[in-house]
């Protein structure tokens, strides 16, 4: 089998987000929404989660309620340093999962995923730690995150120096994930898209977030480093254009196979929506 192509740091982007801990609570707006519509996508299911394990949610799992019905759970991330104070905690790798074959009810993700080499392989290692009929919910960037930066970044270094460098990570598009659910092995597979646009009237502050997030460059390639006048040029080529940018967020959602469940229908053919789907396999 030949070995997934190496596009990531996969330490340097764990460095990324332990240098971002300790100040990301004034970073997690991103974050912070996307726990709450995991909230209520779980709320919205009739049954419970005895053993549950959340990547990347942190000190946010905090936001649980009693009617999302977890009943323990074990939090993990790549960076130690962005696990939460309290509770059970592991510091490991989405690509490389510490859990027992079909041991979790319940598997979340909060915007990890977008880093992994192996795309496939983690969400497989996720259905493969859950129980038959466990429910696996991930939340990751679409393509469409960054692309006003991504444009102003490439035209003010091309403009500059004459050449541009991959400066932000590539996205995948929704039905690229689409397919990845599926081909993990996942049945009656949902994604769905949630847009968020942020204006900055001052666009040093989007570096600043991304910055605070974590989420600054972890590619595996090298790099030249980025000249202050091209980024002060980009920033500014940013504001001209609006100073706004968007964060595609894209949810997956499947459930680990049971024979209990509906068969799925043909491609194309979906007449529910991602509530709809999670309640009629409940």
């Amino acid at each position: 089998m030949t070995a997934p192509p190496q596009i990531f740091d996969r330490r340097l982007y764990a460095r990324r987000r332990a240098r971002a801990a300790k100040g990301f609570a004034a970073f997690d707006f991103l974050h912070r929404r996307v726990m709450e519509d995991v909230i209520d996508r779980l709320e919205s299911v009739t049954r419970g989660f005895p053993l549950a394990a959340f990547d990347g949610a942190g000190a946010l799992a905090d936001m649980l309620t009693p009617d999302c019905g977890v009943d323990e759970a074990v939090s993990l991330d790549l960076a130690p340093e962005r696990l939460p104070a309290q509770g059970r905690r592991l510091a490991a790798d989405a690509e490389a999962l510490p859990f027992k074959p079909e041991s979790l009810d319940l598997f979340v993700s909060i915007l990890t995923l977008h880093a992994a080499n192996d795309l496939v392989g983690a969400l497989a290692q996720a259905r493969m730690a859950l129980k038959p009929d466990g429910l696996f919910i991930a939340a990751i960037f679409g393509e469409e995150t960054l692309g006003a930066l991504r444009a102003a970044l490439y035209a003010a270094e091309a403009e500059i120096t004459g050449g541009a460098s991959a400066r932000i990570a590539p996205f995948a598009g929704v039905k690229d994930y689409g397919a990845a659910l599926q081909r993990a092995g996942f049945a009656l597979p949902v994604a769905d898209i949630d847009k968020v646009s942020v204006t900055y009237d001052e666009p040093l502050k989007l570096l600043k977030d991304l910055r605070g997030m974590g989420e600054t460059r972890a590619l595996k390639t090298k790099a030249a480093p980025l000249r202050r006048d091209v980024v002060m040029w980009a920033l500014a080529l940013f504001a001209e254009a609006g100073g706004t940018e968007r964060f595609e967020i894209v949810y997956l959602t499947g459930w680990a196979p049971h024979q209990s469940q509906q068969k799925p229908l043909k491609p194309g053919s979906a007449q529910i929506s991602l509530k709809d789907a999670i309640k009629g396999a409940s």
